[in-house]
């Protein structure tokens, strides 16, 4: 018998899945990833659920046309078929279920749940009104398929009658799903930061005691596009130094013209270009936050962490498939002056870094915004306890 299954809607849903399984020590827990294969919980569960596939698109496939036909010729449908009825066959082996993403997740959730017979939580990261600030109705018309993603719409708070609680990512979504007659909705801290740990190695021995400039290109196919761009920009800020945030093998580095890149070790290696030297390192996202003083960023989750940890974030948007212009707009609306969003050129993404050095008031108000618009961490460790309560 399982005691609680986790549903998990993405990469960052995978790592607060994760994360939360850590504060379930002692029972019996299985996972359904519905984006990919879900790593993240091998060794953290006993049993992986679902068809583990990843699709072209990332998980984003209604950010295009192109993202959405790459996912239907690669077995998009079926997949929903095999996790539909993964959940379906679960609800008979597990005592509670909690539903970590979007709408669908909770979908899913629900039916694992037997339409709430089995106690379900469903813990909501992605929505937050401050997506709205400052939008006029017609600017929200005009991206229709981003409704989902900034509020709590008429389906997913109908589902909501068959959940425990619903925990939200801030204060300001927790008064908006009060206002939609969410009662059940509860802002308890910060789920991202609770995700962030401790840092995983020490960094002196790299640092050269410059400032450091984090690099945080994500986990999907952006990276193509935005660590080149990322490389070209850090040559015009000799007085930081730059670390990489990387998360896949060295064999998948995408360098700028005139680079190369030289493999120290399965967690290190660094990018050359004459004089100039940018450590990537692998397995040390914590470690190079707890050191970031600026940072250049074109990923999701990992931008806010960024933020929430006081540091000032420029981003620019890529091709796709995950960090395009409506994204990156969306998230620039939700970490506000924490985040700079501008034009993918490196002389314009150098020139803002170095206004969050050189304007003091300008990085107070962004380590403001970003620590506000975070939140504390805590609230994992307070969805467990509530989790085990039901049990």
């Amino acid at each position: 018998m399982t005691d609680v299954l986790i549903i998990s809607g993405g990469n960052a849903e995978d790592l607060i899945g994760a994360t939360l399984c850590q504060q379930l020590e002692g029972l019996h827990l299985a996972a359904l990833p519905l984006v990919g294969p879900g790593k993240r919980y091998e060794g953290r569960v006993e049993r992986i659920l679902g068809p583990r596939k990843q699709m072209p698109s990332g998980g984003f496939p209604f950010n295009s046309l192109e993202n959405l036909l790459a996912d239907l010729r690669a077995g998009f449908l079926q997949e929903i078929y095999l996790q539909i009825r993964a959940a379906q066959l679960a609800r008979r082996e597990v005592r509670a279920v909690a539903a970590v993403g979007d709408a669908y997740a909770l979908a899913v959730g629900v039916l694992a749940s037997n339409w709430g017979q089995l106690p379900l939580f469903h813990l909501q990261p992605q929505i937050s009104h401050y997506y709205w600030a400052g939008r006029s109705v017609w600017e929200r018309l005009r991206q229709p398929n981003q409704f989902g993603a900034e509020d709590y719409m008429f389906y997913e708070r109908w589902m909501h009658r068959f959940v425990r609680a619903v925990y939200v990512r801030d204060k300001v979504s927790e008064q908006r799903a009060h206002q939609l007659g969410m009662y059940k909705a509860r802002f308890v801290g910060s789920m991202a930061m609770d995700t962030l740990g401790p840092p995983e190695r020490n960094l002196s021995g790299l640092l050269d005691g410059r400032k450091v400039l984090v690099l945080l290109p994500g986990t999907r196919a952006d990276v193509r596009f935005s660590l080149p761009l990322m490389l070209q920009s850090s040559a015009l800020l000799p007085e930081l130094q730059p670390l990489v945030a990387w998360a896949a093998d060295f064999s998948e580095v995408p360098l700028a013209e005139g680079w190369e890149l030289e493999i120290e070790d399965e967690q290190t290696a660094i990018a050359r270009k004459d004089t100039q030297r940018v450590w990537l390192l692998r397995g040390a996202f914590s470690a190079i936050l707890h050191t970031g003083y600026v940072a250049i960023g074109t990923a999701g989750t990992a931008n806010e962490q960024a933020a929430g940890m006081g540091i000032p974030v420029v981003a620019f948007p890529t091709p796709g498939p995950q960090y395009i212009y409506p994204n990156a707009l969306r998230q620039s609306r939700l970490l506000g002056k924490a985040m700079r969003l501008v034009g993918a050129n490196p002389e314009v993404i150098a020139d803002s870094v170095r206004h969050f050095i050189e304007d003091p008031i300008a990085r107070e108000e962004a380590r403001r915004d970003g620590l506000e618009r975070n939140g504390p961490p805590g609230a994992l460790s307070k969805i467990a306890t509530e989790i085990q309560s039901a049990l």
